[in-house]
């Protein structure tokens, strides 16, 4: 099995190295990342100038451009295969809810998804760097799931893992995605210029977050596994609509 893994915390991330290693000894890893750290990217391309795909020492593949481009390029133009799966992560903190919108961890592998391969964002709940070795312990038995019964179509699964030891894992479960509270107000600030700047605010409480829901599960220390769908068509105000342009 093949496996293409990015992220949006840049190659050099604890979690990409952590995930890189578990999952070398049930697929072949090739890692293509960006150089610097694009959280919050979402699903932007870069073409306003040309990318630069470059290796480290470590052997990880990185890209000077958001975490869809590095998707991008390793699927269309770098590998000489398509990839059996695209993993991203893991990241450092959550991905749930109205998180999913910005994320850049979710937009890679949203193009992997997007191109026609079976794609898996996972992130670790926690506000500092903890239990790596959880999620991707989580991701390895994800994968050799995959490999002995494959979905029977391409998914996209939203992964939030609770930074706790393996052990102390409550199961996964099948949940949808919650919703928060307005984010915090932008934080106003001065630049040793003199200048006027604005720090965007930290992200909501969460609101929707009852059962079934990413948040509950994980607040409960279960996986939360979330499938997603590209689809952003509002069905159920089509015929309002059609009425009010009639």
């Amino acid at each position: 099995m093949r496996i293409l893994l990015s992220n949006d915390d840049g190659y050099f991330a604890p979690g990409l190295a952590v995930l890189a290693e578990t999952l070398a000894s049930v697929a072949q890893v090739t890692v293509v990342a960006p150089e610097r750290d694009r959280s919050g990217a979402s699903n932007s391309l870069t073409l306003d100038r040309p990318l630069m795909l470059r290796q480290s020492s470590s052997g990880f593949h990185y890209v000077n451009g958001t975490p869809t481009d590095c998707v991008h390029l390793a699927v269309t133009g770098m590998l000489d295969h398509l990839p059996d799966m695209v993993i991203s992560g893991i990241n450092h903190g959550a991905n749930m809810g109205d998180d999913t919108i910005y994320s850049g961890t979710v937009a890679a592998a949203t193009e992997g998804f997007l191109l026609g391969v079976p794609a898996i964002a996972v992130s670790l709940v926690s506000s500092h760097q903890g239990h790596f070795a959880t999620a991707a312990r989580v991701v390895k038995e994800m994968v050799e799931r995959y490999q002995r019964q494959p979905l029977s179509q391409p998914a996209l699964l939203n992964v939030n893992v609770p930074d706790v030891p393996y052990e102390a894992l409550q199961g996964l479960e099948i949940t949808r995605l919650g919703r928060r509270h307005k984010a915090e107000p932008v934080v106003k600030a001065e630049n040793p210029r003199g200048q006027t700047v604005y720090w965007v605010g930290a992200a909501g409480l969460a609101q929707d977050a009852g059962p079934g829901t990413d948040f509950e599960a994980v607040t409960r220390q279960a996986v939360s596994v979330t499938p997603l769908q590209i689809d952003l068509t509002h069905y159920q105000q089509m015929n309002s609509l059609k009425g009010w342009l009639a």
